[in-house]
């Protein structure tokens, strides 16, 4: 599965995500993607390769646990990383070029979704924070 930014200096193929993909509301994924929310999918480091023309990744440490990957050119937000576990990258689905053939599992961080999105009707899981959703 491939993907990239919009100007194309950063792409990526990945061999396969790990199993759960979540929509995520949180105040910094929303601020990052200028969204209601974002939606990624768990990668593992052995499972994605980077291609980066013109030093274009640049990566944003957004909190005191996690950093933030973004192209520089076209501002395109690429994954968010937990620094206590620098071996996954949660990409985007947004960047993706593939339709991935998993679904989406679950919301998290539903508790601080912004009044004016609205509710979500979806049979989805609405988790007040972050969940591990392989439980």
């Amino acid at each position: 599965m491939n993907g990239g930014c919009l100007c194309g200096r950063v792409t990526f193929q990945i061999t396969t995500f790990s199993p759960f993909l979540s929509h995520c509301h949180c105040s910094m994924c929303r601020k990052f993607h200028g969204a209601a929310f974002a939606t990624y999918g768990t990668v593992q480091e052995e499972n994605i390769v980077f291609s980066i023309r013109d030093d274009a990744l640049k990566i944003y440490q957004s909190s005191y646990i996690a950093r933030r990957g973004f192209c520089c050119y076209c501002g395109s937000s690429i994954y968010y990383q937990f620094l206590s576990a620098p071996e996954k990258f949660d990409i985007a689905l947004g960047t993706l070029n593939d339709e991935p053939d998993l679904n989406v599992a679950a919301h998290i961080f539903y508790d601080s979704k912004p009044k004016w999105s609205g509710e979500f009707n979806d049979p989805l899981p609405k988790y007040r924070e972050e969940h591990d959703l392989a439980k």
